[in-house]
């Protein structure tokens, strides 16, 4: 093999430059009619600006699908997203997407590539807690703590940080290190309600590896209960036009009305024979005359039939 071949060779046979190689076929979820791009925010649609624009209407419709199935069917959501990441793989917004579906849906891997290609994007550090606990999933705790090392300086804010936090003392935990895990969500200052209750669970869940179930319950009785994921399709309701529908005692009588009118214009007349009372069988043969016996009157009175022997004898 001659060296400029290996250079342009890829590990599968196939050269840099060759177009023919086999690409899955992605499948194409259906949309519901009632989908726009226009459900999109406004943000989000301006970075599609960049697509035709009957490219971005669909890929658009796509993003909304993804955002609404996430947390109620998270494999639907992927879909969605995987079709958005194929038509329009250079918008960091599609490939946002298509990382977070597949983070929900337990594919880390391919999360974190994308999530690390959102970054290249457009620079943002804003899922570097998603990233870590990417890195969690793949059994990789202490590349989760490195990372938070590496972005104790990326420009967070205090929401962002506090969900890193929350991650990184996961992490600890994951090293069999929950003493340090319940010491660093301490420090944690929860910038509103939603992330002090995401700090108060793991909380919770750290004193349960510790044994200390009694503090463990003190803090989840502290808790709202989990929120019912709402099925954005639930309230659609087909309407009937009952207004022409008959009564239902109405619609039997008039439906016997209709069935007696067809049986008396099917009917058969039948013919008017008057009823003669049937003689006994005795009576019929005591009453017939011996003329009745008698052979017919243009007849020979001597005739007397052919045999076959007479016919034979002539």
């Amino acid at each position: 093999m001659r060296r400029d071949d290996r250079r342009t060779e890829r590990d599968d046979g196939s050269r840099r430059g060759d177009r023919s190689t086999v690409r899955p076929v992605t499948e194409v979820p259906e949309i519901p009619e009632e989908i726009s791009i226009g459900q999109l925010d406004r943000t989000v649609r301006a970075r599609l600006r960049t697509l035709s624009k009957d490219n971005a209407e669909d890929v658009g419709r796509h993003l909304v699908m993804a955002g609404l199935l996430l947390e109620l069917d998270p494999e639907r959501a992927y879909k969605h997203a995987q079709v958005a990441v194929a038509r329009a793989g250079r918008v960091d917004v599609v490939r946002e997407a298509g990382a977070v579906a597949a983070y929900a849906t337990g594919r880390y891997g391919e999360a974190l590539r994308e999530f690390r290609t959102v970054r290249r994007l457009n620079g943002s550090n804003e899922h570097v807690a998603l990233m870590a606990d990417c890195e969690r999933g793949l059994g990789r705790p202490e590349r989760a703590i490195a990372l938070g090392r590496e972005s104790e300086s990326a420009d967070l804010d205090a929401r962002q940080r506090a969900e890193l936090d929350i991650v990184l003392a996961g992490a600890r935990m994951d090293l069999g290190e929950n003493e340090a895990a319940y010491v660093a969500l301490g420090r944690i200052t929860a910038p509103d309600l939603e992330i002090q209750q995401q700090v108060d669970t793991a909380r919770a869940t750290v004193l349960r590896a510790l044994g200390r179930i009694a503090d463990a319950e003190a803090i989840e009785a502290t808790l709202p209960a989990p929120a019912e994921v709402e099925d954005p399709w639930a309230d659609d309701v087909t309407l009937y036009d009952v207004q022409e529908l008959p009564d239902p005692a109405e619609y039997e009588a008039r439906e016997a009305a209709r069935q007696a009118a067809f049986a008396e214009a099917n009917a058969v007349e039948e013919p008017n024979v008057p009823d003669v009372p049937e003689a006994s069988e005795d009576a019929q043969l005591d009453g017939a005359d011996d003329s009745d016996l008698a052979p017919d009157a243009g007849a020979p009175s001597d005739y007397e039939p052919t045999t076959n022997e007479d016919s034979q004898e002539k």
